[in-house]
């Protein structure tokens, strides 16, 4: 994929290389996310990677500067409902500051989405601030009922 200043970006799966690329720096754009050991980061790769597609990660990373510069999750639940039916919850979307208005954000959902579809589900759903909501709008998704939170601290 070619962006609007002749950059190209590749979507794809996050890979144990990714935390030198500055993926763990990028999902701190989007949340609280402590620093991240190597060990912590293989521990965790490896437990979400053990999940095949029901845990997917992906990332665009910038070929020229080597950098993830997106990053998305969608994961699978099964459910009794609807045949045995599954969902995808799509999570953690982030596009890195210097990085938005190239198209970046809807390729990473579009990948999710398109994941979901294929191993199954028959909707796919996330959670997303008032700011956010016209660009998953455009994304194809409306918004239904209220989010409920409760923190364990």
């Amino acid at each position: 994929m070619e962006g609007s200043e002749g950059q190209n970006f590749r979507v794809r799966k996050l890979e144990m290389s990714d935390k030198s690329k500055g993926f763990i720096q990028l999902l701190q754009q989007l949340t609280v996310c402590d620093s991240v050991s190597d060990k912590e980061f293989a521990d965790r790769f490896g437990e979400i990677s053990s999940l095949g597609d029901d845990h997917v990660i992906c990332v665009v990373e910038d070929d020229r500067s080597g950098k993830i510069v997106a990053t998305g999750s969608v994961f699978i639940e099964k459910k009794f409902i609807r045949n045995c039916g599954k969902v995808g919850h799509i999570e953690d979307i982030v596009v890195d500051a210097d990085a938005r208005g190239m198209q970046l954000g809807k390729k990473i959902i579009s990948f999710l989405t398109d994941h979901a579809r294929s191993v199954g589900c028959y909707k796919v759903i996330l959670d997303c601030s008032n700011e956010n909501r016209a660009f998953y709008e455009k994304c194809g998704f409306k918004q239904k009922e209220i989010q409920m939170v409760k923190y364990f601290t």
